[in-house]
């Protein structure tokens, strides 16, 4: 095992949102992920979760340090604007410490419309103050680089934390590509913003590739948790493979 493929399993490690988004996730399961987050080596950024499982995760992992994540407007962005800022509010009560939203990528897919964008981010950050809100993009349906620029630029603009990369839920996830334009928007207008690579990191050797895309242009240490998440399920299993604790890295699972 190379030296780097290792430090780049610990720099994952600390960054990742730890995911169980399934459909038939319950409370046995999102208590198991709260047990999987603190690992020998270290704890993850953060479990992300279904709303429902917030307050039973913010409880399992009070005082460990890991962060509870969960989504809204999730996973079709397609949200009536009352019933998103129901689901922030809803989210805040329960005490999620971060929250990834979807925004309405089909209105720019359409017309390129970006203040819409802009607009219902705003809406929602009113509400979640100083809580980190992570826009979702999802590049993978955007497709054009033109498309993904102006997602990004919009969610900027309206007032998010992070630009994510995908929900996970569609036939293309997180790219290297994709990646590079968030993070270069991120370099050109405001780099206290974070990226957040979703859908589709399996192995070390792929979070590797995002995490040298923002050190290169970003800079050395900028790949921190506080503006750098990985949100992956069976990541986990493989970073602690490449660490050596004995675990098997599963060959298909989900991640988002």
């Amino acid at each position: 095992m190379s030296a780097a493929l290792v430090n780049a399993a610990r720099r994952a490690l600390v960054c990742l949102d730890l995911t169980n988004l399934d459909g038939d996730c319950d409370e046995t399961a999102a208590a198991a992920l709260c047990q999987r987050a603190q690992t020998p080596e270290g704890s993850v950024a953060a479990v992300c979760i279904w709303p429902a499982f917030v307050a039973q995760a913010r409880a399992a992992l009070r005082h460990t340090g890991v962060r509870v994540a969960t989504v809204i407007n999730f996973p079709t962005g397609e949200g009536d604007l009352a019933v998103v800022k129901a689901e922030a509010r809803a989210a805040m009560y329960d005490g999620a410490d971060e929250i990834d939203m979807v925004i309405p990528w089909r209105a720019v897919v359409a017309g390129g419309e970006a203040t819409f964008v802009a607009g219902l981010l705003h809406e929602v950050k009113d509400i979640t103050g100083e809580v980190p809100l992570k826009a979702i993009l999802e590049t993978g349906e955007l497709k054009d680089p033109a498309l993904i620029g102006l997602a990004a630029e919009a969610a900027i603009a309206g007032g998010a934390n992070f630009l994510k990369t995908s929900t996970g839920k569609t036939p293309v996830g997180a790219t290297p590509e994709a990646a590079r334009i968030l993070l270069e928007t991120i370099a050109r207008l405001d780099r206290g913003v974070g990226f957040k690579a979703s859908g589709g990191v399996r192995t070390v050797e792929q979070a590797a590739e995002y995490i040298a895309l923002a050190d290169a242009i970003l800079g050395a240490g900028w790949a921190r948790p506080k503006h750098f998440r990985i949100g992956a399920s069976g990541l986990l299993d493989a970073i602690l493979a490449t660490l050596d604790t004995g675990m098997d890295a599963p060959e298909d699972d989900e991640t988002y």
